[in-house]
C-alpha cells in the first residue's frame, strides 16, 4: 500500500504488514491497565524466520533513520532477546555493524556467571523491544545497563499506542514513551505509532478493516496523549 501525501510510508507498510501477519488485531482485548482496547498488537506472532527477518528489516530502517547515535544494542528478556540479534543482523547488512548483548532473568553462578550474555555491555546502549506498556521493563534494563558501567542512551520499539499511562491504578497525563524521554532522559523511536494505524484505517474505507476505524479513534480519543 503505498502511503498518502504527509504519511509516513515506513510506518504505513509496517501496520500492513502486522495486520497481514496477525500480529496486529481488531476486536475487543483487555489491556494490562484493565481498558477496553479495540486492537492487539502481538509481536510474538513475528513467529517465523520470514516474519521476524522482515520486522529486523523495520526496526534497522527506522533506527537509521532516526539518526539516533549508539554504540551497541541491548535485548532485554525475553521477547527483546531475538529482537535485539534480528536487527543487528539487519544493521550489519545494512553497514552498521555493532555488538548486541541481553539478560537473563535468573543470574548465572557457573560458566560466565551474572545475567549478563553476549558483548560486553558499554559505550551507549541503544535497548530494542516491542512495545512499552509502563516504562517498567525499560527502567529494569536502564538499572542493567548502568550497573556494567554504560550508557543507557535511547529505545527502539515497534509500535508506540500513544496512550496515557498508570499509576496506581489511575490514569496520568503522560504515555509510558513520554515518561521515558521526559523522567529518565531517553530518546524513543517507533517504527509505527497508534495515529499511522489510524490513518491506515481511515484510508480502507468502507471495507472490513475501515469498520475499525470509529472504535480505534474513539479510544485514542478517550485515552490519547499527544
Amino acid at each position: 500500500m503505498s502511503a498518502a501525501l504527509g504519511q509516513d510510508a515506513l510506518a504505513q507498510d509496517f501496520v500492513e504488514f502486522s495486520v497481514d501477519s496477525g500480529v496486529l488485531r481488531f476486536g475487543e482485548f483487555r489491556t494490562k491497565a484493565g481498558r477496553l482496547s479495540p486492537y492487539f498488537f502481538n509481536a510474538g506472532l513475528f513467529d517465523d524466520g520470514a516474519k521476524l527477518g522482515r520486522l529486523a528489516q523495520f526496526y534497522a530502517r527506522r533506527i537509521l533513520a532516526s539518526a539516533i547515535e549508539f554504540d551497541m544494542l541491548f535485548g532485554p528478556a525475553y521477547k527483546g532477546i531475538p529482537l535485539a540479534a534480528a536487527v543487528a543482523i539487519e544493521l550489519a547488512r545494512a553497514g552498521r555493524n555493532v555488538p548486541y548483548a541481553y539478560n537473563r532473568k535468573e543470574a548465572k553462578d557457573h560458566g560466565e556467571g551474572g545475567s549478563l550474555v553476549g558483548a560486553p555491555v558499554k559505550g551507549r546502549v541503544l535497548i530494542v523491544d516491542d512495545v512499552m506498556s509502563a516504562g517498567t521493563a525499560a527502567r529494569e534494563s536502564i538499572a542493567l545497563i548502568k550497573a556494567a558501567g554504560a550508557t543507557p542512551h535511547a529505545v527502539a520499539i515497534a509500535l508506540d499506542r500513544q496512550e496515557k499511562a498508570t499509576e496506581d491504578g489511575r490514569d496520568v497525563d503522560h504515555s509510558a514513551v513520554q515518561y521515558v524521554q521526559q523522567q529518565l532522559g531517553l530518546q524513543v523511536c517507533a517504527i509505527a505509532k497508534l495515529a499511522d494505524l489510524l490513518a491506515y484505517l481511515q484510508v480502507q474505507g468502507q471495507g472490513e478493516l475501515g469498520e475499525h476505524y470509529p472504535k480505534v479513534l474513539a479510544y485514542r480519543e478517550r485515552y490519547g496523549v499527544e
